[in-house]
């Protein structure tokens, strides 16, 4: 006899078809970014515009979103409750450490996180790759403004007033001038290197104070827009290609973003 029973995986459960249509449309709603008509909303759901009318009338009346004096919709009250209360909730710190242990299972390189302390970045996190790496620095170190990527990242985000504070008291006597790819910066240069850094919102060493060592260095980005931590990958420099478009590079940027988004909805 033909076993005709139909298995159904134990993960596989059915949910309500029009709940989850309806978060769909308000995530729609949400990601375009201004006040959305019914028609472009239509298009973005895949939907005809009759029947996409019923879902926005009972949101309206719900809460979540308002439709304007154009006949635009937005998001509205209860939507911006739900927002702060997840915001709440998150915790920055392990959306960071889950963000670097995703990346260090991917890439198998030492990933590190760091923070401010007020004066320094801080090591609060560190994840070995297999491949051993000769370096001095371990979790709880303090590391330089100056010459650590982390350090360049958050010296580059301060506000004007602190930052020029710090570089002029670094520069009116330094042990020894900072160094960008194998070049000394005065302090002209290292305040244009600090403007990329913001612009481009990414650094990279090649092998500038650690021997045959790689590193590339992306910032989280809290809901105030403040850099809540940095991800740091580290490598060999004969494997651990971090040039601009490389693909350590790339996948730094990509933790820290989606790190970035979960913080506050949006990179």
């Amino acid at each position: 006899m033909i076993d005709t029973t139909i298995t159904i995986p134990k993960d596989h459960k059915q949910g309500i078809s029009s709940l989850e249509l309806g978060l769909k449309i308000l995530e729609h709603i949400a990601e375009y970014g201004k006040p959305v008509t019914l028609k472009a909303l239509a298009e973005l759901a895949e939907m005809s515009p009759s029947r996409l009318h019923k879902y926005l009338v009972s949101l309206v009346k719900l809460g979540y979103i308002s439709q304007q004096s154009d006949s635009k919709y937005t998001l509205a009250t209860s939507s911006l409750k739900i927002g702060i209360s997840a915001l709440r909730l998150i915790d920055p710190i392990q959306s960071a450490f889950h963000c670097a242990e995703k990346l260090h299972r991917e890439y198998d390189r030492t990933i590190t996180v760091a923070i401010w302390n007020g004066n320094y970045p801080l090591v609060i996190k560190w994840l070995d790759s297999s491949r051993s790496l000769n370096v001095n620095i371990r979790l709880g170190s303090q590391l330089s403004p100056f010459t650590s990527a982390s350090g360049r990242i958050f010296l580059a985000f301060l506000p004007d007033k602190r930052r020029q504070e710090i570089i002029d008291e670094f520069f009116d006597n330094p042990p020894a001038l900072p160094r960008h790819m194998g070049k000394p910066l005065n302090k002209s240069d290292f305040i244009k290197l600090l403007a990329k850094i913001r612009e481009e919102k990414i650094c990279r060493f090649k092998q500038d104070y650690l021997p045959d060592i790689n590193v590339v260095s992306a910032p989280i980005f809290d809901a105030d827009n403040n850099i809540s931590s940095i991800i740091n990958l580290l490598g060999q420099t004969s494997d651990t290609p971090v040039d601009k478009g490389s693909i350590y590079e790339q996948a730094v940027l990509s933790a820290c973003q989606a790190a970035t988004q979960q913080l506050r909805g949006y990179i």
